[in-house]
């Protein structure tokens, strides 16, 4: 019986880092916003393992779903820069989901953790791009460094803005999944 219960976790997993990916290559660009930030959706697979089975398949869904893109897609830099980004905001966004989650076991529980880790997501990952992937960007792409207040204008009129409104978007999407699936999820989460 427990064997079958594994069988069943990691099977359900592989479909989940799957379905991620694919969403994943499925982006836009939002207007206004600097092109080569596109949304995805690629979080709610592993917004749903990580409320099934707990924090830690979620990062595994984002882990799979991260090597993939890199695997099949490559990288403009030959460094997973872009890769690695994309995978600390899937973990900085879903995390604060499921420990909201598992604690009060709740619609209000995974709203309030969305709303958490979309606060959490778009500061962090503003700090992160100035200290770490935007110069690791330049030096990997051998393009000339942004100045301070250059890197600052990208950050503040970019990528905050697109890690608020993509954490907005994909959490109403998720609030509505969950609504739908709140039955099989609960069922679930014992496994």
């Amino acid at each position: 019986m427990k064997q079958s219960k594994k069988t069943q976790k990691l099977v359900i997993l592989g479909m989940l880092s799957s379905i991620s990916y694919v969403l994943m290559m499925l982006n836009f660009p939002i207007p206004g916003i600097p092109p080569f930030l596109k949304i995805d959706f690629s979080e709610i697979p592993a917004l749903l393992a990580a409320i099934i089975f707990g924090p830690g398949a979620g990062v595994i869904v984002e882990a799979i779903k991260n090597f993939l893109h890199y695997l099949i897609q490559g990288s403009a830099t030959g460094v997973p820069v872009g890769q690695l980004a994309n995978f600390v905001a899937g973990l900085l966004f879903i995390l604060p989901v499921s420990f909201m989650f598992h604690k009060f076991k709740n619609t209000k529980g995974v709203t309030a953790g969305l709303v958490i880790g979309t606060m959490i997501m778009s500061i962090l990952m503003a700090v992160l791009n100035y200290y770490v992937f935007l110069p690791a960007y330049t030096i990997f792409l051998q393009a000339p460094a942004l100045s301070g207040e250059e890197t600052r204008q990208l950050i503040v009129q970019g990528i905050l803005p697109f890690n608020l409104i993509k954490g907005a978007i994909t959490g109403i999407i998720f609030v509505l999944v969950f609504g739908k699936m709140k039955q099989w999820i609960v069922k679930r989460v014992a496994i």
